[in-house]
């Protein structure tokens, strides 16, 4: 019946009742810290090797080089952690290298050739866990509230995350560029690492029994 249909019809808002609250709440966080991390990182890298270690714009293109091969390569890596090991390894060992690849490139006192070979592991590290975050976005909610679900918690952390690198750049007057990058990153990657925690593994998990 017409009337029926209407009354079986998902309320945006049921997403932040019940047990769904909790979900919802740790997702957007979850999502914040992963793009938090991201955009700390590839908004102000640039930046910091002209300012920082005094490379010009061409200099500079191997070292991004770097950065976006390792990028490419974690992404197709980490869709294949994510399948055959499970999201929350993923995202725990990759945030994990990508704090001490983030402390290595911005705090150690380390040549240009150095820091060449780290922009790899840096960019490996530090974006290819998004590989896993649309498919466990969409394996916490049922089939009836996953397009709200996933569409908040993606959106609102991506939104919440893009505020890292204007807090980097805020505060990098207080404490340098190099220090700043490095708070913030970590800080992004901490939210990420404490979220995940608490979310359950969602790897093999059929849609329909969700």
């Amino acid at each position: 019946m017409p009337g029926a249909q209407r009354a079986q019809r998902p309320s945006f808002f049921e997403i932040f009742s019940g047990p769904q609250l909790r979900t919802t709440v740790l997702g957007a966080i979850f999502v914040m810290g992963c793009q938090g991390g991201y955009y700390a990182i590839s908004t102000w890298i640039p930046t910091f090797l002209k300012t920082e270690r005094h490379l010009s714009v061409i200099n500079s293109t191997g070292y991004l080089g770097f950065l976006i091969a390792g990028s490419i390569a974690g992404y197709l890596t980490g869709a294949w952690i994510s399948d055959r090991f499970g999201r929350k390894t993923l995202f725990v060992s990759f945030a994990v290298v990508a704090i001490v690849s983030v402390l290595a490139y911005t705090q150690l006192t380390i040549s240009n050739d150095v820091m060449l070979w780290l922009g790899f592991p840096l960019g490996f590290f530090g974006s290819g866990y998004l590989a896993g975050v649309g498919p466990f976005l969409t394996e916490l909610y049922s089939t009836r509230l996953r397009g709200s679900g996933q569409g908040f918690c993606y959106n609102f952390g991506r939104g919440m995350g893009a505020l890292f690198p204007t807090l980097v750049g805020v505060f990098s007057k207080h404490f340098g560029l190099a220090t700043a990058i490095a708070i913030f990153t970590v800080l992004a990657y901490a939210l990420m690492l404490a979220s995940i925690t608490l979310l359950p593994e969602t790897r093999g998990i059929a849609l329909e029994d969700v």
